[in-house]
């Protein structure tokens, strides 16, 4: 049996329905990922085509078994079922996900860039992601989320917007402890 990794998921949306489509991608992702840790919804502006809706952004945290290569091919599975459709650079859609980070594992192949090439430059990523896993660290650049937040330059607006998951419900996050 392979052995299990920890991952981080990036995931947007900013067409049609943006929250629920986040809903039914994570409970599709649910079924073959243990996803641990959700963060909350974040409303951020577009990034690079700017003539567009705000997104809804989130991170996940989950362990899985799959190879890299095969979370990628779950993650645009579920955006296809979604109705992810691809016409230019940072254009709007109905889903976007991205694997974030695969472990400690550092790759560049033409499939896929691990950790993600952008998310230290990402305020829609880092701002949700220090709230899940602050303490998490680049495998390339050595810093914490924490640091990466601190020390980045402008980034684009990020408002966080409430919980995607009512309390109750299995993906809910845990209430504080204490």
């Amino acid at each position: 049996m392979a052995e299990e990794a920890e991952i981080l998921i990036g995931a947007g949306a900013n067409l049609g329905d943006p929250v629920g489509q986040l809903r039914e991608a994570v409970q599709m992702l649910a079924r073959t990922i243990a996803i641990h840790r959700i963060s909350s919804l974040y409303r951020t502006e577009p990034v690079g085509h700017r003539d567009q809706p705000d997104f809804h952004n989130l991170v996940l945290a989950a362990r899985t078994v799959l190879a890299p290569e095969a979370v990628l091919a779950q993650l645009q599975a579920v955006e296809a079922a979604l109705g992810r459709e691809r016409t230019f650079a940072n254009a709007p859609r109905t889903l976007d996900l991205d694997l974030l980070a695969y472990g400690e594992v550092v790759m560049d192949t033409p499939a896929l860039i691990l950790p993600h090439p952008r998310m230290h430059l990402r305020g829609f990523v880092l701002h949700p992601l220090v709230e899940i896993a602050p303490e998490w660290r680049h495998p390339v650049q050595g810093h914490t989320a924490r640091e990466l937040l601190s020390c980045a330059s402008a980034l684009e607006r990020v408002e966080r917007a409430g919980a995607l998951f009512h309390a109750g419900h299995p993906l809910a996050p845990a209430p504080p402890s204490g």
